[in-house]
């Protein structure tokens, strides 16, 4: 399968027996995550790209390729996209670049979704 497949199905999975553990820290935690992702007085876009530079800097391969998925979902160009990991790499450093390179492979597959 491919890059984003693949992905998506392991999450989903993993997801699914995380939460059926039952934890409510856990589930505490999966339902502030969502509820922070919603519209407010932030846009969606907004919050996207906030969670994509965020998730670059810390150097988190998963967090990154799901706010890619996300920014891709709602609608920010790859320009937009990439002008923004420009800031996480400079804020980040170049430690970062390894990361960048993944997340720009990994936009390039969400076109061939």
């Amino acid at each position: 399968m491919g890059l984003v497949t693949d992905f998506n199905k392991y999450r989903s999975k993993m997801n699914e027996k995380i939460l059926a553990s039952d934890n409510l820290i856990i589930k505490r935690i999966f339902n502030l995550d969502t509820n922070a992702y919603t519209s407010g007085v932030l846009d969606l876009k907004t919050k996207e790209l906030i969670g994509l530079t965020c998730s670059l800097v810390l150097r988190c391969d998963d967090c990154v390729k799901y706010h890619l998925g996300k920014c891709k979902e709602v609608g920010l160009t790859t320009e937009q996209v990439n002008e923004a990991m420009g800031i996480a790499t400079l804020i980040g450093g170049t430690i970062v670049i390894p990361h960048l390179r993944r997340a720009f492979e990994y936009w390039e597959a969400l076109d061939n979704v």
